[in-house]
């Protein structure tokens, strides 16, 4: 039993079989804690009508390191995946289109940014909030807001208004990762995502096509200017090396560093390839950062010690402590409590073993991953709070082939604007945070000074 004292299971078992996955999908949302608990005491792989749960820390390991076995087909109707279109690479499990394209575009997110970009977002997070004036509804005008501004100025989709690319990433995410057939939806919220999902996207392709244009036209005439300032540009190189100045890089984004890049045809990176790689730095960076920034946020004003230590935490000059508190936070808030798969073929999950699963092919698993990350497999005590973890045995950026392309910019991204907010003077919440009936944070009002 729990320490809610509720019979979940028991429940469940007495329930109808068309109410079953009702209540599990209810409980992960209401109630999940105390729920998965139970699950990892008493049936940690729960088979459905819907799906299957699975909720041990190594099992949900090991399932999430077999991408060509519980595959990641459920995105591709969602990421352009036809007969004659690839899509995106995260569509892909582990073939040369996703092995070669996440290669080229964490060589492109270079991880010596992630100094210059923390400076950006303290920048950008700061100026927001002093512009609030004393008070501020965060979701919509900071937590959307700087993920945007990173997406125009470092990643280099400039061009557009940050509304539209907000909008963008939103319904990309809602069709995406919140319009599954386990998440219940009525058919007429269901068509409803599906439209907004297919508008943007057409909004989206046809500015990713004017902006490689644009970049493309830039970067052709840069060559040639380049060749005919060569003496002047080598002088002031040299300048800059025996002064110890440092360039900087002013006009330098991950879509120019693209585009400057000459890749052999044999690598496969074309302009097309190109583009809808854009794109995707756009739909992973925004609503994803915003919801694991507010939801940590609101986790810190509901705790008046912990907040007080975080103060602390902040206020000093090395971020270290302050960022371990934020991850240790989203133990508790993750932006989801699962990661789907379907399943390719017939296995056994945790074969040999009194909990030994057989899942038939075609059966979507969803590994509950917050339900991982409190198993005391992974973490002593783990229904404390401590930051002081294993890093290694989070799932905030996912894990295996598929972990977040992104991981290193999200990693000071989230916790400096958390920070900046923690920062001001007598920070509190005016009001609840509204989901309004959707799966992000869409409201939530906040007061300090």
């Amino acid at each position: 039993m729990t320490e809610s004292n509720r019979d979940y299971l028991a429940e469940y078992d007495s329930a109808p079989e068309a109410e079953k996955y009702p209540l599990v999908h209810k409980w992960m949302k209401t109630e999940p804690l105390p729920f998965f608990k139970q699950l990892r005491e008493e049936r940690p792989i729960l088979v459905t009508p819907e799906c299957t749960l699975v909720t041990l820390f190594t099992d949900v390991r090991d399932v999430l390191q077999m991408p060509k076995v519980f595959t990641v087909d459920l995105y591709k109707p969602k990421m352009g995946v036809t007969a004659t279109d690839p899509g995106y690479l995260m569509a892909h499990d582990d073939d040369a289109l996703h092995y070669r394209e996440k290669s080229l575009m964490q060589g492109m997110l270079n991880r010596d940014d992630v100094p210059k970009v923390r400076k950006f977002v303290a920048r950008c997070a700061e100026g927001l909030l002093d512009d609030a004036d004393g008070s501020i509804e965060v979701v919509n005008a900071y937590c959307r807001r700087v993920p945007a501004h990173l997406v125009r100025d470092y990643f280099g989709l400039d061009g557009i208004g940050l509304d539209e690319l907000i909008e963008w990433s939103f319904w990309n995410q809602y069709d995406a990762f919140h319009n599954q057939p386990f998440d219940l939806n009525s058919t007429e919220k269901y068509e409803h995502i599906v439209k907004n999902h297919d508008r943007v996207t057409e909004e989206l392709v046809t500015y990713i096509a004017v902006l490689m244009g644009r970049k493309l036209l830039r970067v052709r005439t840069e060559f040639i200017t380049n060749i005919l300032l060569l003496p002047w540009r080598l002088i002031k190189a040299l300048f800059r090396r025996l002064t110890g100045r440092e360039d900087d890089a002013v006009g330098d984004t991950i879509v120019l560093r693209m585009l400057r890049s000459s890749f052999a045809k044999k690598v496969d990176f074309s302009l097309i390839r190109i583009g809808v790689n854009a794109g995707g730095l756009l739909i992973g960076a925004i609503e994803t950062t915003s919801q694991a920034v507010v939801q940590t946020i609101r986790y810190f004003l509901d705790r008046p010690d912990l907040l007080n230590d975080a103060k602390h935490a902040a206020a000093d000059g090395n971020p270290t402590a302050f960022d371990s508190m934020v991850w240790e936070a989203l133990r508790f808030v993750p932006i989801s409590p699962y990661m789907f798969r379907r399943a390719s073929t017939d296995y056994a999950i945790a074969k040999g073993t009194d909990r030994e699963t057989e899942i038939e092919r075609g059966t979507n698993v969803l590994l509950v991953t917050q339900s991982a990350i409190f198993d005391p497999y992974a973490f002593d005590d783990p229904e404390e709070f401590d930051p002081y973890r294993n890093w290694y045995h989070h799932f905030n950026f996912g894990f295996g082939s598929h972990e977040c392309l992104g991981k290193y910019i999200g990693m000071v991204m989230i916790p400096e604007m958390v920070r900046q907010v923690i920062l001001r003077h007598n920070i509190r919440a005016t009001g609840p945070m509204d989901y309004k009936d959707g799966p992000f944070p869409e409201d939530y009002p906040l007061a300090w000074g």
